[in-house]
């Protein structure tokens, strides 16, 4: 199973447990099984400075992914960390399932292209 912990420091109401379960869907689909997930709701100060401190680039954004171990081989018996994926409810509003597939595939090795784009439509319907 997919152990999901969310935390949610943005002020505001989000659904959490939706955003679980369509993260652990998503995971699923993505052949991920077992592993560890950090789920993150943040205020827009406090995603601008993660995007500054760790893009460069100084404003809000939607989502930020910051994968561990992706698809990289583990030794037995280590759990697969999967990474942090962080959501601004403010910037995405009602619309949170598509940067929240789009975070969690770039938790997973995906790239942007027209693969993940494929991947984002089938899970953010």
């Amino acid at each position: 199973m997919i152990s999901v912990e969310v935390s949610n420091r943005s002020g505001v109401e989000v659904d959490e447990e939706a955003a679980a379960k369509l993260a652990r869907t998503v995971l699923a689909g993505e052949g991920f099984e077992e592993g560890e997930l950090g789920l993150h709701f943040v205020d827009p100060d406090e995603m601008r400075t993660l995007k500054r401190d760790h893009l460069g680039i100084d404003e809000v954004t939607d989502v930020l992914s910051f994968p561990i171990d992706g698809r990289d081989e583990l030794a037995p018996g280590l759990p697969r960390q999967l990474g942090d994926a962080v959501l601004c409810p403010q910037v995405v509003g009602a619309a949170w399932r598509q940067p929240l597939v789009h975070g969690l595939l770039h938790l997973v090795g995906h790239d942007h292209g027209a693969e993940m784009e494929a991947k984002e439509a089938r899970w953010s319907a």
